[in-house]
């Protein structure tokens, strides 16, 4: 892939993983705002985020919504496997989020957690990603 089309790629990404994050940002602060919901799009936004930087470094990853295994696809040196060791919390909300089933509902609490740990992902994200020279836009 050309450097113009990796990066734009890569900044496709990254607005995808922002709007999905800003989204579970105002679904926070609604009354009628379903914390499942803001729990989906939290994953979904750490997910994204990592792909981002997989695509930067043009580092091929399989369709998988598992946030650890995307993570241990970034090569060492790259500060956000040490800051985020553990996403598996996050990856629950794919499925658990999604479709009924024998668990419980998420809570606003649940939501509140999940939504800051999407947005430290994207924190570190885009701060790395800066650091190696990619264009990052405001952080939400």
């Amino acid at each position: 892939m050309k450097a113009v089309d990796r990066f734009a790629e890569t900044a496709r990404w990254l607005r995808y993983a922002e709007e999905d994050l800003r989204t579970a940002q105002s679904l926070l602060g609604m009354s009628h705002g379903i914390p499942r919901h803001a729990c989906w799009l939290a994953q979904q936004a750490a997910e994204k985020a990592l792909k981002a930087v997989l695509t930067s470094l043009q580092i091929d990853f399989p369709r998988t919504h598992d946030l650890d295994a995307l993570r241990n696809l970034v090569p060492d040196g790259w500060q956000l496997k040490d800051a985020h060791p553990d996403l598996v919390n996050l990856t629950e909300w794919t499925v658990e989020a999604r479709y009924p089933g024998h668990w419980a509902e998420p809570t606003d609490e649940e939501a509140r957690v999940a939504v800051e740990q999407a947005r430290a992902v994207w924190i570190s994200v885009t701060t790395e990603l800066a650091e190696h020279g990619f264009t990052v836009t405001e952080a939400p």
